[in-house]
């Protein structure tokens, strides 16, 4: 069977029963899900409204085509700017990546000048997302790619000398860089973003894919700079578990009848388990998430291995001598983690209790 499949991704030697919650039941025994299917399930595994709101939607409908109007497109849509607190259009697609291709031809029609992305940022593996990802061995094999598209060293002097000689048309932030192992925008860096988008009309991109719906403490984590984004990407987890995303454009409509689209978004399944999802990413859940982050990354920090713990709220990174053996420990210890960047990186449920966590930290005492 394995001979049948391309040898792209590498995977535990389990095979897994049933999961939820944090928890994933397998044949060598239950493992705590520290990464939560890479960011995916905010709510953790099996969550009983997404499931029902699957179960009920597939009983009425699993494809329209794009020909119809689910209402649940716009339930969504509407959620999503909710949580981002400005009004705007979703354009949906199936996946962050997708999200971001959108942004990159929205840019394209309304712009002239080269788009800006930075060391360190991750924006997905299509060409045209691959073309603003950092990381010339991801790049590298599969150059040219888009023209057009630069990167700098992520800070704000960098920026603001690059668009005094050359004219910038975009720029995309990663607020929080999770491919990267979890490191945080520098300051100096969103002011300058913010002084070309204010002076010279630079579209801003936030990419929330990992980093939006709560994960950080905040509805979306350019909330944490006071940033105000010409576009919005979002993925991951706004599905609920399902392929779906979104590029979300604040105050301004750049698609016009046929100049995009997709066969299969968005999907009605799709929809349905965000719309149940989205439902319990409010006011209250966020701060919670932001509390138990605290709490979390202080127990993290006070691993024997942990060399440095970095993040906001539950996206957070924890760097060590060899990420790679501790992921090994972990696994002997019935925790499944995620190594990014060099460095192990945590993104567990958002609903996982505080004693959940606690756990989750303890069995990583080595």
């Amino acid at each position: 069977m394995r001979a049948l499949l391309s040898p792209v991704y590498s995977s535990w030697p389990l095979s897994v029963d049933r999961a939820e919650g944090i928890k994933i039941w397998t044949d060598k025994g239950v493992f705590l899900d520290g990464f939560a299917g890479i960011g995916v399930l905010p709510l953790g595994h099996s969550y009983p409204d997404v499931l029902r709101a699957i179960g009920e939607k597939a009983a009425r409908y699993v494809h329209l085509s794009n020909f119809f109007l689910d209402p649940d497109a716009g339930a969504v849509a509407e959620q999503l700017a909710s949580l981002a607190g400005r009004p705007g259009e979703a354009y949906f697609s199936n996946s962050g990546a997708e999200a971001n291709e959108a942004a990159l031809k929205a840019i394209k029609k309304h712009r002239k000048g080269l788009i800006v992305s930075f060391e360190g940022n991750f924006h997905g593996r299509t060409l045209g997302s691959l073309s603003v990802t950092w990381g010339p061995a991801m790049r590298k094999p599969f150059e040219p790619l888009v023209p057009g598209c630069v990167f700098l060293p992520p800070d704000g002097e960098a920026l603001l000398k690059f668009a005094g000689e050359n004219e910038v048309a975009a720029v995309f932030l990663e607020c929080v860089q999770g491919n990267s192992g979890v490191h945080l925008l520098k300051d100096g860096l969103a002011e300058a973003a913010r002084e070309l988008q204010r002076k010279e009309g630079v579209l801003l991109v936030a990419d929330e894919i990992q980093g939006g719906l709560g994960r950080t403490g905040k509805p979306f984590s350019y909330m944490h700079w006071g940033l105000e984004p010409d576009i919005i990407t979002v993925g991951k987890g706004v599905g609920g578990g399902l392929p779906l995303g979104a590029a979300l454009f604040c105050g301004w409509s750049p698609f016009g009848a046929g100049d995009h689209g997709s066969t299969f978004a968005p999907n009605p399944l799709s929809l349905a388990a965000g719309k149940a999802t989205l439902a319990h990413i409010n006011a209250d859940f966020i701060a919670e998430v932001a509390r138990k982050g605290k709490a979390f990354m202080k127990a993290l920090a006070g691993l024997p291995w942990a060399l440095e713990v970095r993040g906001k709220g539950l996206m957070i990174g924890a760097g060590a001598r060899d990420a790679s053996e501790v992921q090994k420990k972990a696994f002997e210890r019935g925790v499944l983690l995620n190594v990014a960047g060099g460095s192990v990186r945590f993104l567990p449920s958002l609903a996982a209790t505080g004693d959940e966590l606690a756990e989750l930290a303890d069995r990583l005492r080595f």
